[in-house]
């Protein structure tokens, strides 16, 4: 009877020992992919990736301060931007649970001081799904300019949006609003009597022992903080300076991709929140896009080939010279955590790749944005350059003209006055994207900022065709037709 039994053992140790090489080779796929774009410019942060629950790969990229040459760690500490929603949406949550706020009523009942026309409108509810119609305060004119750089309290910031008109009736419809995030903050303050910071880190923080998280302020030394910064073409700069009292409750977190494994795993308990409330956040709400929105979570599915649909918990955050997603997929226990500080880069596309390799299906391989190169030829050296360098590289396999690059490169290009490089950037990019309403809008503004009245009215009216809800196109287009 012995030889049976050794026999299975010598079969479990296979099994196991080939699971375990499937594991490493998974982990070598996943470092290789993001080596590649760290050398293509693309993603310099910190990745952990857990497959099952357990983490398979935790690693920094690149430099967490590149005047110093400190490298990027697992345990280096990054703002988050909008991945603190979902820390803001579970506090409002657990205050529910405990009885001390509702959801289904205006925001009023809490905030007196609000203006009531619109506050007796707007409830909880519509503050934690972005339907309350409050306009977005990072949208306005002039924002960055004008506010971004001055310290605020909650209830100065308040009164800078709470006067102004509704974009729409609230629950109508969604529409991404960080002024109502900064809302919820003030009423945690209201409700518990505690700073938004110390409700955070008692209810929160300190019983996950997420050591490593907190809310960032500029004038704090914090060891193993990151650095922000914003690339302009191919150079980088540090970026600009943000109050951190600004983004508050809706964007003002740091944290590394080692403590988001503490609140991803936390996220399958009932240690905080009972099972009811925890399934609360993740229902899907409204219609956000190809997605939908839960309390402080988009929720989506994605299509793992034979494996079939796998829904999927995520949300991203940008943030002066910051770049971040977390990205679950609740059934499996698989995530995905990407923290990234040299501005705006594709999360969302490395994310897919990674997801890709834990599900065994295919990817496709980094490229390098060609808008990076054409904005360096625009910038320094001119249209003609410019474009003998897009006609050169348009075809070379290892570049790609990715739509928002070259969108973000057009705009830059118009911020530093160099019009005319700006509207041929955006004619290539509308050349490449015929379908893309937005790419013709970029070119209708880049025309009528050079005084074109007939280019900016055909590519507005181009651009409405292909994207009927462009309002802000619409809008430009009857004041153009006015004139």
């Amino acid at each position: 009877m012995k030889k049976p039994i050794k026999l299975l053992a010598i079969c479990l140790l296979a099994i196991l020992f080939s699971f375990t090489l499937f594991a490493q080779d998974k982990t070598k796929q996943i470092e290789d992919l993001l080596n590649k774009y760290n050398q293509y410019g693309q993603f310099n942060g910190s990745a952990l990736v857990a497959e099952n629950g357990k983490v398979i790969l935790k690693k920094g990229f690149g430099s967490a301060n590149m005047e110093w040459n400190v490298p990027n760690q697992s345990d280096t500490k990054f703002r988050l931007g909008s991945i603190s929603k979902q820390f803001t949406a579970f506090l409002i949550v657990k205050l529910a649970e405990e009885g001390k706020i509702k959801l289904d009523v205006p925001i009023t009942t809490y905030l007196p001081d609000y203006p009531k026309a619109t506050g007796d409108k707007i409830t909880i509810h519509h503050l934690l799904t972005h339907t309350s119609g409050i306009p977005n305060y990072t949208s306005l004119p002039n924002f960055f300019k004008d506010k971004s750089r001055n310290p605020y309290t909650p209830e100065e910031f308040v009164k800078t949006f709470s006067s102004l008109p509704l974009e729409f009736t609230p629950g109508e419809k969604f529409n991404y609003s960080n002024s109502g995030y900064f809302l919820l903050g003030y009423i945690i303050e209201k409700i518990s009597g505690k700073s938004y910071e110390q409700y955070l880190q008692e209810t929160i923080l300190t019983p996950l022992k997420m050591v490593n998280s907190g809310y960032d302020h500029s004038d704090v030394i914090l060891k193993n903080r990151a650095s922000g910064y914003e690339k302009r073409g191919k150079k980088i700069i540090n970026s600009p300076y943000l109050d951190m009292s600004i983004p508050y409750a809706a964007g003002s977190l740091y944290s590394t991709v080692e403590d988001l494994y503490l609140w991803d795993q936390a996220l399958y308990t009932n240690k905080l929140l009972s099972s009811k409330s925890m399934e609360s956040l993740f229902n899907s709400y409204i219609k956000a896009g190809k997605s939908s929105y839960g309390y402080g979570w988009f929720i989506e599915e994605a299509d793992n080939g034979s494996a079939g649909k796998v829904k999927v918990t995520q949300h991203g955050g940008g943030i002066n010279g910051f770049n971040t997603i977390i990205y679950r997929i609740p059934a499996d226990k698989n995530l995905i955590v990407l923290l990234n500080n040299t501005g705006g880069t594709v999360l969302n596309e490395i994310t897919e790749s990674i997801r890709a390799i834990l599900y065994n299906q295919p990817f496709t391989a980094p490229k390098i944005s060609l808008a990076l190169e054409l904005l360096d030829a625009f910038s320094e050296q001119g249209i003609t350059s410019g474009l003998n360098t897009y006609n050169k590289l348009k075809n070379d396999p290892i570049y790609v003209i990715k739509e928002n690059d070259m969108n973000q490169a057009g705009y830059q290009l118009l911020q530093t006055g160099k019009t005319k490089e700006a509207i041929e950037v955006f004619k290539i990019n509308a050349a490449t994207y015929p379908k893309s309403g937005n790419a013709y809008d970029s070119l209708g503004e880049a025309y009528l900022t050079d005084g074109n009245k007939k280019l900016a009215i055909a590519n507005y009216k181009k651009s409405i065709e292909l994207d009927p809800k462009n309002d802000a196109g619409k809008k430009a287009l009857e004041e153009l037709l006015k004139k």
